[in-house]
């Protein structure tokens, strides 16, 4: 388990992470969320033991990093993929490592498998591809089979391939009770591999929660409904106290009511219907309406016709 206590950090006037506290529980894959700039790199560089907090602590399974005898056997993570030094190989990149932490030869061997990597062992790191670069860097965080992982960006790089990979190996390490954390820009893998989400903005805490509480939880419950009657239906609705907004297309998007007591309502009035179906905002969506204010930079689209 990590467990963050009113963490914080600044550089110079800068408050890079401001009170932060959350848990990452073991067992289920946990994200990471927030804008550019939002205190995410500097959280796991904290965490890492790699900056000092000005202020709160950070735990791994109730130990400060620095406190542990073998970190890799305990802790893994990819913060940095390139952060290798290009003259070495793969595999002498992770002997040193091994060795640091009095690991096997065969460890490397094992983990330069998993990833993909054996068949390249050899070759130096500075002639690596960012996907290439991302699974060694994946390889280094499991070399000691820890307990607590935690990835940056894991799948940058990647082929839709290795995407659904990195995707596969995240769920099956938490499934073996690991501690997963991991962050990422793309809402719409999160969405498919996170259980839990810590999402963070400025570098205070927005939400600790489940994926699917986070969603419920910041959205108005809404119904899809397509008629033949689609006029006299929205009357009935709004009659018994619903929210009915009509669609272009001819359904009805309701509100206030859920779907038993919308088919309740259309077979009293003896009105047919074509469709019934829950409507749920995506992951990206609410990510995207709760952190509107911590954005430091907003884009414009192109006027339409503008060259």
């Amino acid at each position: 388990m990590i467990e963050a206590s009113g963490l914080a950090k600044s550089y110079g006037s800068t408050k890079a992470v401001d009170g932060l506290t959350f848990s990452v529980r073991p067992g289920v894959v946990t994200g990471f969320l927030g804008p550019n700039g939002s205190g995410k790199s500097t959280t796991m560089r904290l965490i890492m033991g790699l900056d000092r907090p000005d202020a709160g602590r950070v735990t791994l399974d109730g130990h400060r990093y620095h406190d542990l005898r073998w970190p890799l056997r305990e802790v893994g993570a990819l913060l940095e993929a390139k952060a290798v030094h290009p003259g070495r190989t793969a595999y002498n990149h992770l002997l040193s490592l091994a060795q640091s932490n009095a690991l096997p030869r065969t460890r490397v061997d094992e983990v330069l498998g998993m990833v993909g990597l054996d068949s390249v062992a050899k070759r130096k790191v500075g002639k690596f591809s960012l996907g290439m670069s991302q699974r060694l860097g994946i390889a280094s965080a499991l070399l000691g089979d820890p307990g607590v992982l935690l990835f940056d960006e894991p799948i940058n790089g990647l082929d839709p391939e290795g995407i659904l990979w990195v995707r596969n190996l995240l769920k099956g390490l938490a499934a073996e009770g690991r501690t997963i954390f991991v962050s990422s820009h793309l809402m719409s893998e999160m969405a498919l591999t996170a259980t839990d989400l810590v999402v963070i903005g400025r570098g205070r805490l927005i939400a600790d929660t489940s994926v699917a509480d986070f969603i419920a939880s910041n959205t108005e419950a809404t119904v899809l409904v397509r008629s033949p009657e689609a006029d006299r239906l929205g009357g009935v609705l709004t009659a018994a106290g619903a929210g009915v907004l009509a669609r272009d297309d001819g359904g009805l998007l309701v509100t206030r009511m859920d779907l038993a007591a919308i088919g309740d309502a259309a077979h009293a009035a003896g009105l047919p219907l074509h469709e019934l179906s829950p409507q749920q905002a995506s992951l990206e969506e609410v990510f995207m309406d709760l952190t509107s204010d911590a954005v430091d930079f907003h884009g414009l689209a192109p006027e339409r016709g503008a060259r």
